[in-house]
């Protein structure tokens, strides 16, 4: 007997949001593991934000209702966008009115309200991120849309199930336009995610940060959520990289023993992918700020040859 898919979809979304703080967890552990140091506990994420939504909010007195709301809105956007990504299955009822495009609008609004919200109090640090916010994104997102189309034209569809579901399906075979696609994609997340190269998120200096310096002005539940919020980004991205490049493991029927498989899939997807993207933020240095176009350059580049290969053999 399948289970209803209504009730899938709640699932993955209430997955989401549980494995969000402890992936975060888990990348950290892993890098602290890697460096030599002593690892914080995978539980860590959840204290930060359990002691947060019980402490008062501090807010500055030329803050506008934009600055209050952002979080709410950043944190619906990252929670929509959990939705639409096939985490456990892929027979899931909101697809039908959201397809990858969509999902890259609703990263767009969160980037967009998140920015706007750093520039609301007027301060030197958070307009200095938004900005670099803005600009990441303006060459981020061309790639990450370039990636979406080569696996569209490969099933057929943008509807981010439906591909996981026919590349899922179908006999074993290698894409190379799939291969080239896939390191765009992987240099997309780390820049997305304000990651090493391309930001720190442990860093608060004044000259590097970006992420962070959108968030100095935030406190208390604002700032669980903004951080809640990052962490599902993260995972979402996790998410889309294995929905297009390894969906195997993903229920494409949702019977109890699918769906069980899936979740032991999805669990072990996420620990490798913490281990791979710790080790690619121990191995690389943080790059100069001029230095990010050409690092989301060649995440274009990739994407383009991927669609090319694509085109010209078929594969």
């Amino acid at each position: 007997m399948s289970a209803p898919d209504w009730l899938v979809q709640i699932a993955g979304i209430l997955v989401a949001l549980a494995a969000a703080p402890l992936f975060m967890g888990w990348v950290n552990k892993c890098r602290a593991w890697l460096q030599n140091r002593s690892a914080p506990s995978l539980l860590l994420p959840y204290r930060a934000i359990r002691k947060l939504f019980h402490k008062d909010a501090v807010i500055a007195r030329n803050a506008s209702p934009l600055f209050r709301l952002a979080p709410y809105i950043v944190f619906g956007s990252m929670l929509t966008a959990a939705a639409v990504v096939p985490a456990l299955g892929t027979r899931l009822p909101f697809t039908r009115a959201a397809d990858a495009i969509a999902l890259v609008g609703l990263f767009a609004v969160a980037r967009m309200f998140l920015s706007l919200a750093a520039m609301d109090i007027g301060t030197a640090f958070g307009t200095l991120g938004a900005r670099r916010e803005m600009m990441i994104g303006f060459l981020a997102e061309p790639a990450l849309l370039m990636v979406i189309f080569v696996a569209s034209l490969i099933s057929a569809t943008t509807a981010l199930p439906a591909i996981s579901d026919h590349i899922a399906t179908q006999e074993f075979a290698i894409y190379p336009s799939l291969a080239f696609t896939g390191v765009a994609f992987v240099l997309v997340l780390l820049a997305e995610n304000a990651r090493i190269p391309v930001d720190n998120p442990a860093t608060h200096l004044e000259l590097t940060m970006i992420h962070e310096a959108m968030l100095l002005e935030y406190s208390a539940r604002h700032l669980a959520l903004m951080e809640w919020a990052a962490a599902l980004k993260l995972l979402n991205y996790a998410c889309i990289g294995f929905a297009l490049f390894i969906p195997w493991g993903v229920a494409t029927t949702h019977t109890p023993l699918a769906l069980g498989v899936a979740v032991l899939a999805l669990a072990a997807k996420l620990v490798l992918a913490g281990v791979g993207l710790a080790v690619i933020e121990t191995i690389s240095a943080k790059l100069r700020v001029f230095r990010v176009p050409e690092f989301l350059a060649v995440a274009f580049l990739f994407a383009v040859l991927g669609l090319l290969v694509h085109l010209l053999l078929g594969a």
